[in-house]
């Protein structure tokens, strides 16, 4: 990817260094999403705030000192800082052609752990996206684990994964999120599996999308980028990490879909450009 003299975006919170500190019992993930669903439905989640209530609090303590960052942590915050801009015009953009607005969300760079809206976030859960606050959390030791542990190399591995989160920012401003958890409460684990599948899938094709735009409108792109972000894709799907991690593979327990999958929708997103082809729920074969 070329971003030399690329605008970084200014959406960038930097919690690197700082200390985290429990301050006392917080609301759990799981327990966020219980209250959430039990306002869906029209009732006072109040009562339950005892059920929900199961994670100590985590608050983040300035140390006073600057973070004193790696040579190769400077290039991750770099990429960062111009892939969440160049994924800022492309939603900019298209949006509102949809009828929705783009609300620029937050990216919190992070290490070892931090707090959110959805829970504490952990290094070791990976990058994600909170709907709550739509921020996108980040610890940059995970680039390494993509590079060493799965095997995708290249800054435009790294600018798939941001893509991605991005992606969940534009189903919860659209609506999509909302609408899926609230089916997720009416089914059985498996076909909860299955409809979180398509979720992902779906971020999947819009990371496709935004790379697309980035390469037609701003040559942000070189030579085997896309190569690199299908490399991504396939080193982290389901049916890869089962295998290594269990031995085995249970596509009823899939939650991102296999790799196969994930390589076809993100190259479906970059073909077409369109959010509109994206749309996984619809679709009878993922």
């Amino acid at each position: 990817m070329d971003i030399r003299g690329r605008r970084q975006s200014s959406n960038i919170e930097d919690r690197r260094g700082m200390r985290p500190v429990r301050t006392g019992v917080g609301i759990s993930v799981g327990g966020v999403l219980i209250l959430l669903v039990l306002s869906l439905f029209g009732i006072n989640p109040l009562p339950f705030l005892g059920l929900a209530t199961q994670e100590p609090q985590v608050q983040m303590q300035d140390t006073g000192q600057p973070y004193q960052e790696s040579a190769q942590e400077a290039e991750y915050r770099e990429l960062v800082a111009v892939v969440l801009a160049d994924t800022e015009e492309t939603w900019r953009a298209l949006l509102p052609k949809y009828g929705v607005n783009y609300v620029e969300p937050k990216l919190v760079l992070y290490s070892g752990m931090t707090p959110s809206a959805c829970g504490t976030g952990q290094s070791a859960m990976g990058p994600f996206y909170c709907p709550l606050d739509q921020k996108v959390y980040i610890d940059t030791t995970f680039f390494d684990d993509l590079s060493q542990r799965f095997g995708a190399q290249g800054d435009f591995a790294q600018a798939y994964v941001i893509a991605h989160e991005i992606g969940h920012h534009v189903q919860t401003l659209a609506g999509t999120s909302e609408k899926v958890r609230a089916a997720q409460e009416r089914m059985s684990k498996a076909d909860a599996n299955a409809m979180s599948v398509r979720m992902e899938l779906q971020a999947d094709c819009y990371a496709g999308v935004w790379a697309h735009n980035a390469d037609r409108s701003r040559q942000l792109l070189e030579p085997g980028d896309i190569e690199e972000g299908l490399r991504a894709a396939s080193a982290i799907g389901d049916d890869r990490i089962q295998k290594q991690t269990q031995g085995r593979i249970v596509p009823d327990a899939f939650t991102h879909g296999s790799s196969e999958q994930r390589m076809r929708w993100f190259n479906r997103g970059f073909e077409t450009g369109d959010p509109l082809a994206c749309d996984t729920f619809s679709a009878a074969q993922l």
